[in-house]
């Protein structure tokens, strides 16, 4: 007999962008019980809803979301309480990738055919992409992986990478974040834990890693060029 997972659910909230609402939030939420996993709060700065934010809340367990929505909507500043699909359940794990337009083209095309392979069977995974130029700029983004929600592997694609996104390809590994790195100049193949040379193969092998049915294990091939 194995544990069941607790059900995640999500709730967007609409709200006057003022001091203590998101405490007020909070403290109704933590009331019923619920688990709090996730927020991302945006104010709205043009149009019919400025002076409003977008509060997008993801959380687990709950003694009773219909009384917990009700509560939340009796919020003095609430405007609008609505629940939802979690974005796991409906984007999934995300694999990253970064580099050179090309090169993150190439390997993008591997990760979406395989994760339509993977996701007409029931999964869910999609691909985030960004071209860069310029060791700061690559180095800045990939270090903000680790603080990307649902972020499962982080594919760099480039011709040469070396000096501070060697460095941040060691802090996305230590936040636990598996990193692929095509075959190119510069150290970065070095720091990460797989080398690849042909592009579409790693956006293929980074799909595989990250999905639930899949049998690679990237722990396995831990160091190796293909």
């Amino acid at each position: 007999m194995t544990d069941q997972q607790p059900e995640l659910c999500a709730i967007r909230i609409i709200a006057e962008n003022r001091k203590g609402v998101l405490r007020d939030i909070a403290t109704v939420v933590a009331r019923h019980e619920a688990n709090i996993l996730m927020i991302h709060q945006e104010a709205f700065d043009e149009g019919p809803m400025r002076e409003l934010a977008e509060l997008y809340v993801e959380y687990e367990d709950g003694d009773d979301l219909d009384a917990m929505l009700n509560d939340l909507q009796e919020i003095p500043h609430v405007k609008d309480v609505r629940p939802y699909r979690p974005f796991s359940n409906i984007y999934g794990t995300r694999v990253i990738i970064i580099g050179g337009g090309a090169q993150v083209a190439q390997v993008a095309l591997g990760a979406v055919n395989e994760a339509d392979r993977h996701n007409i069977r029931g999964e869910r995974i999609s691909v985030d992409t960004i071209p860069l130029v310029g060791e700061r700029t690559v180095a800045q983004a990939v270090d903000a992986v680790a603080r990307l929600p649902r972020a499962g592997i982080l594919v760099l694609a480039g011709s040469i990478m070396g000096g501070e996104i060697s460095k941040a390809v060691d802090r996305v590994r230590e936040a636990g974040i598996p990193v692929i790195a095509l075959k190119m100049a510069g150290s970065v193949p070095e720091h990460a834990d797989l080398v690849v040379t042909d592009p579409i193969q790693a956006g293929v092998f980074a799909v595989m890693q990250v999905s639930t049915k899949a049998v690679f294990d990237i722990n396995r091939v831990r160091g190796r060029e293909f």
